[in-house]
């Protein structure tokens, strides 16, 4: 059996410890406190000090579970109480902060959720500025960013004989009934066709050259055209630069949105979207689908082969194939249908040579960093 408690004991045991640091020195003091109206002394074998205004005190963060308070004018200064604190004393006392604050008051759980779910409708939000702004551009300050980002490519832009003219054909022929449509060929060596604000479409040199038919052409210049009808283009340049691009405007860094858009990935939707312009665009022109299906089809193997190689400023960067993509394009072709050719075999030509006049050729993607 136990040993009978004894009161007097354990009211001993139950009283409060108060140690004190005056700020001066780093000696712990355990003085008692004598109340006094709106204050308090503290007293030890050095004498009193005080007195206190209970007003003037703050609590602190303890350590071990103790209620500590300290003074605003006089740094270090602490009082600590260790044990169940008298009410007459407590009720005196500020009130302590909590560690925590709402996440101890609500709970762990529920506060990471309600942050998630903040942090969730942020995103949300982020994601869909840039299609709540876009509707809300001037059109012609899309057009103004566009003839500069254009007019940064200096003398790459190519013009052989007849080259552009078949390629105005080839553009009027897919998109009769939309806005005006600027399309160009820039004299670099990569597998690309990018889309930018006001109409603006540019064709890199190296999809001519690896293009089979003029078709194939037909299919990529369609998907372009598309992500200009949607708008796309101002979204992609909003997402990648942010806001910077409106403040900043056409005086800005024209090459640096280019890359911006270079490197720019449409969100599935739009990607969907503008390829089905492109095979809307194909059927009404009487051009097959099956050659772009074909094209996607050669990028996606390359791509497989060369890893991330194929993918550094590439079209497979910019415009991620999958076997969804050629089987759609593929599956929009109409059995026994009499297809026409997108160009002439001359246009074609033409097309194909649009830079051989240009005697600076550019082997790499390296002046898009510039």
């Amino acid at each position: 059996m136990s040993a009978p408690s004894d009161p007097m004991a354990d009211e001993a045991d139950a009283a409060p410890t108060l140690w004190h640091y005056d700020g001066v020195s780093a000696l712990r003091r355990t003085p008692s406190l004598d109340m006094a109206g709106d204050g308090f002394w503290l007293v030890d074998d050095d004498g009193r000090t005080g007195p206190f205004a209970w007003s003037a005190l703050q609590a602190r963060d303890g350590g071990g579970g103790d209620a500590v308070y300290g003074l605003a004018d006089r740094p270090g200064w602490r009082i600590g109480f260790s044990g169940d604190i008298p009410a007459e004393i407590r009720d005196r006392l500020p009130a302590g902060g909590r560690y925590g604050r709402l996440i101890d008051r609500f709970g762990l759980a529920p506060a990471t959720a309600a942050f998630a779910v903040v942090a969730a409708i942020a995103i949300f939000t982020l994601m869909k500025l840039p299609g709540l702004i876009a509707p809300f551009i001037p059109a012609e300050w899309e057009s103004r960013m566009g003839d500069a980002m254009v007019g940064d490519f200096g003398g790459r832009l190519c013009d052989g004989p007849g080259g552009q003219e078949a390629l105005d054909r080839l553009t009027a022929r897919i998109a009769p009934h939309v806005r005006p449509i600027d399309v160009r060929v820039a004299n670099i060596d990569m597998v690309n066709a990018v889309a930018l604000p006001g109409g603006k479409i540019i064709i890199f040199r190296k999809l001519l050259d690896d293009a089979r038919s003029p078709d194939e052409v037909a299919g990529v210049l369609g998907h372009e055209i598309g992500h200009v009808e949607h708008r796309d283009v101002v979204q992609a340049l909003l997402r990648q630069t942010g806001l910077s691009v409106l403040m900043l405007g056409t005086g800005g860094d024209a090459g640096g949105y280019f890359n911006a858009l270079v490197s720019a990935t449409y969100s599935r939707d739009a990607e969907s979207k503008a390829d089905g312009f492109s095979i809307g665009a194909l059927k009404a022109a009487n051009i097959s689908p099956r050659p772009t299906a074909a094209f996607f089809n050669r990028l996606a193997g390359e791509e497989k082969v060369l890893g991330k190689a194929a993918t550094a400023l590439s079209y497979v960067a910019s415009h991620p194939l999958s076997q969804d993509r050629e089987r759609r394009f593929a599956g929009s072709a109409t059995a026994g249908q009499h297809y026409r050719p997108a160009l002439s075999e001359a246009d074609w030509t033409a097309l194909k040579q649009i830079c051989s006049a240009d005697p600076d050729v550019a082997e790499s993607s390296d002046w898009l960093s510039d």
